[in-house]
């Protein structure tokens, strides 16, 4: 009804305006009087809504935009200037509808996040399917998801498997495989297959609420430049009324000071701000980036230090197996592992695991053990096939080994372990914390952004650095507490740096609150995670971090072109108007034109620049593509 009311105003003032000009054409008697009429209309039909917006704005003591077009267009009415008034209200009214239509689009992100909540489930109940409405659900009901249908809630699938669509979270255009055991949220659509899940987040408690609450708080939060501009406005909207009364008072120009007062309109400036703010923080919400508000876009813009941990960030923080080294030519390769990987079937070592899964994905037969023996601190003892073999240190072998291939696995960053047989080394296996495969092209694109990457781990400092090369990173500090990386923190604020802290929201919590920007990765699955971190990155993907630095840039950048050109508006006109040439009616055009201008520049900010994520795992292109230009 208000877009009706709204474009329904500048219809009929449009529409008023052209008869006028029609009838004014006609050589009759009264035609002027008629086309004078019909332009005195308009103007007040398109003049009536600012006036009323004037008029609330002067009840809160605020000088309003609208109180300069009511004073021009009324004061144009008594110089009998029929054509000027009209033509000024109705530019203005016609510049008010396509701003918030506009406005509207910018926020269409937020929108399609509102329309994607689920509003009904199918639930079993004593075993049958029921279809009911979303607040009729309770956490622990047992929900029914089948093939091409969205996911109605937070929950964990207890049965079945399918592939889940997880854009509207994550950013992801790839579907997610979901399986016994796995995370799924609401508004998500299952792409193939059936899942049964059981509720846990529900409505209000979804993450797909805390996201849409999360951004609609951050598109309506001021940045430092949008709350001075309205400061600066608030001053400079009176002194361009008694800047206009002095200049009618001394020129005894009364169109003048009308002209004055409409060119003086500072429209493009006021809006340059929020509209950037509100598309660049819609676009990044698309993208599965959550960016806290203005004032946070303004600082991730400045960044240029990003503080990384290592294990689950730059690393896949899961060890694996690296190596298989055979030093007694009797045994082969596969014969190492394979008797390593029996022995730790009896070991509750977190290496254990990496040991017996590399062994199964070489196609062996790994067989539990009956006797073992775990030795604290040094390995497992255990008999396979009347041997005793043992996985661990040398302090297990009655043979003391040569050591240089083990130092030799360690000094990479590998955790290596003797493998012998009756008392004699017979190999060496070691497991290793692989790299991301997204890292080095996530590591790239900061550096190419003037980005300083510093690693800070409590790793050992061997393992760190070798991480650390490989990624090409700016520096690493090693084998460091929560305290120290505070410090790091401090110490690199303190060298005018500007520092983004990448962590897990426990342990980095001290450097994660001293940090500029505070950063979260994989925060689909944890609230406290949207809530807390400046910026939430919803896939648990590094490469979504140079992205969301790099939009922050081009918000901000965008922002500075606007108010350039809004500045620049403001000068020629004042310029025209000294000179001679600008009417009010073009100065009217003009501004209004700005103000479509700076929208249009900032609705920019709305086209899709992140790469697929298939290909950023691979590294095989940019991890975002930057428009040229804004």
């Amino acid at each position: 009804m208000k877009t009706w009311r709204t474009w329904g105003v500048v219809a009929v003032s449009g529409v008023l305006i052209i008869a006028s000009w029609i009838v004014g054409a006609f050589d009759v008697q009264y035609a002027g009087a008629a086309a004078d009429l019909f332009m005195i209309t308009a103007a007040v039909i398109a003049g009536y809504p600012i006036a009323i917006s004037a008029w609330q704005a002067l009840r809160i003591r605020m000088v309003s935009i609208d109180l300069l077009v009511v004073v021009a267009a009324v004061g144009a009415l008594f110089l009998a200037n029929f054509w000027e008034s009209a033509a000024v209200t109705f530019l203005f009214a016609l510049g008010k509808a396509l701003e918030k239509a506009t406005m509207n689009r910018t926020r269409k992100a937020l929108s399609d996040l509102v329309d994607s909540a689920p509003e009904t489930a199918t639930v079993l109940r004593e075993g049958e399917p029921e279809t009911v409405e979303i607040w009729e659900l309770v956490p622990g009901d047992l929900v029914l998801v089948r093939n091409g249908e969205q996911v109605p809630v937070d929950g964990r699938v207890i049965a079945g498997h399918g592939g889940v669509d997880e854009a509207s979270i994550t950013g992801e255009s790839l579907p997610a495989e979901k399986s016994e055991g796995s995370e799924v949220f609401a508004g998500t659509w299952l792409r193939s297959g059936m899942l049964r899940v059981e509720a846990v987040g529900i409505g209000a408690d979804s993450t797909l609420a805390k996201i849409i609450h999360r951004v609609e708080d951050a598109q309506d939060d001021k940045a430092k430049t949008q709350t001075f501009l309205e400061k600066f406005s608030r001053w400079y909207t009176p002194g361009v009324m008694v800047a206009a009364l002095l200049v009618g008072l001394l020129s005894r120009d009364v169109e003048l000071a009308l002209t004055l007062l409409v060119i003086g309109c500072p429209g493009a400036l006021v809006i340059s701000i929020p509209v950037s703010i509100v598309a660049g923080i819609g676009r990044s919400a698309k993208d599965g980036v959550l960016i806290k508000g203005g004032e946070y876009l303004e600082t991730a813009a400045k960044v240029d230090a990003v503080v990384v941990d290592k294990t689950g960030t730059l690393t896949n923080g899961r060890p694996v197996l690296s190596d298989v080294l055979v030093l007694d030519p009797v045994w082969r390769e596969d014969e190492v592992l394979q008797l390593a990987a029996r022995a730790e079937t009896a070991s509750e070592h977190p290496l254990a695991e990496a040991i017996i899964k590399g062994a199964q994905e070489r196609g062996l037969v790994v067989e539990l053990v009956e006797h073992a023996e775990p030795v604290v601190g040094k390995g497992i003892r255990a008999r396979v096939n009347d041997a005793v073999v043992v996985v661990g240190s040398a302090e297990l072998l009655a043979h003391d080994p040569a050591p240089e291939q083990l130092l030799a696995l360690n000094e990479q960053g590998k955790t290596a372990m003797y493998v012998g047989v009756d008392g004699r080394a017979i190999g060496i296996i070691a497991v290793a914390d692989t790299i991301r495969a997204d890292a080095p092209a996530a590591i790239k694109a900061l550096q190419e952004k003037g980005i300083k990457v510093i690693m800070a781990t409590g790793d050992a400092e061997r393992v760190a650095r070798t991480v650390a090369a490989e990624l090409g990173l700016d520096e690493v500090h090693a084998e460091m507490m929560p305290e120290g990386k505070l410090e790091l923190v401090r110490t690199l604020q303190s060298q005018g740096l500007t520092v983004a802290m990448v962590g897990d929201g426990v342990n980095d919590t001290p450097a994660l609150a001293q940090a500029d920007i505070g950063v979260a990765m994989g925060a689909a699955g944890s609230p406290a995670a949207i809530e807390t971190a400046d910026i939430a990155l919803m896939a648990d993907r590094l490469p979504r971090l140079p992205y969301a630095l790099g939009l922050a840039r081009r918000t901000v950048r965008t922002m500075r072109v606007n108010i350039a050109i809004a500045l620049a508006t403001v000068a020629v006109l004042l310029a025209g108007v000294l000179f001679g040439g600008v009417t009010m009616s073009i100065g009217m055009l003009v501004h209004e034109a700005s103000v479509l201008l700076v929208i249009g520049i900032a609705m920019l900010l709305l086209r899709p620049t992140l790469v697929d994520a298939a290909s950023i795992s691979t590294g095989s292109e940019p991890v975002a593509k930057t428009p040229a230009g804004v």
